[in-house]
């Protein structure tokens, strides 16, 4: 299938290892020029030159903590430097650490809310006007299955992706006539060094060994495997491509069935 994004050029956050890289790698299959950014360097380099050196693609690699306003305008103003423009926007954080509600400070809220929300809310504000220049734009934005059926010990996640989906589908409505189409992925148990190093950390809490905690997880999962980074990237190229053009507003789930919702 010709997804007709070839020359095309995409911002992806996060996009030095995980999900965030296998959809950066996706893109340039694709034909798409980029910027990646993420806070580790050494990762971000070594991603831009694995990616330049199997696809003809450009790649901009840009060391970016969205956290930070002035980064976040960075990050694009480098791009339309680069590139000229922004065609496509793969938003992708890092999750808020588990717990219960009880061990959360203001701090915790706040730094949340800054990591996941607003850096989000920034991303897409500083994107939208060149796309509507353009008449042409697609935003993904990466969640958590956690805004559709809250997880246990995951009251930051649970809250703050669910945010996010109200505010894209806010968004969607109001650009919609723009040919700008925002959408939301919500990947379930995917087997990234997060959900690695949160099974340590639950075995070493609960006295069980690693593989027996991730054993206990994967039961849970009606397809009975965790997912791959590369199936979730796989619908976020889908999404962010020319095939996609009468979907807007929607938040799907990549999950082998693990949400028990009917929407």
């Amino acid at each position: 299938m010709n997804l007709g994004i070839a020359g095309k050029t995409a911002i992806v956050s996060a996009a030095s290892r995980g999900i965030g890289k296998a959809v950066a790698i996706g893109l340039a299959k694709e034909g798409v020029n980029m910027a990646i950014c993420a806070r580790n360097e050494a990762g971000l380099r070594k991603t831009a030159q694995e990616i330049e050196s199997l696809h003809s693609v450009k790649i901009l690699p840009i060391i970016a903590d969205l956290t930070k306003a002035s980064e976040v305008k960075n990050l694009v103003g480098e791009t339309v430097s680069r590139f000229g423009w922004v065609d496509i926007l793969i938003t992708n954080t890092g999750n808020p650490p588990p717990g219960p509600s009880s061990s959360f400070t203001d701090q915790d809220w706040e730094y949340a809310v800054l990591q996941n929300l607003l850096s989000n809310v920034r991303l897409c504000r500083e994107v939208i006007p060149l796309m509507k220049k353009q008449h042409w734009g697609r935003i993904v934005n990466m969640i958590s299955i956690s805004a559709k059926q809250p997880l246990e010990n995951m009251i930051l996640s649970n809250s703050i992706k669910a945010a996010i989906v109200g505010m894209a589908k806010t968004l969607s409505q109001e650009v919609a006539a723009d040919n700008i189409l925002i959408n939301n992925i919500c990947p379930g148990w995917i087997l990234t060094d997060r959900l690695v190093e949160m099974a340590k950390r639950e075995a070493d809490k609960r006295g069980k060994t690693y593989d027996k905690v991730l054993a206990e997880l994967i039961a849970t999962i009606p397809i009975k495997r965790c997912g791959t980074p590369e199936e979730v990237a796989n619908l976020a190229i889908f999404l962010a491509s020319e095939r996609a053009a009468y979907m807007t507003g929607t938040t799907i789930q990549v999950d082998g069935g693990l949400v028990k919702g009917l929407l």
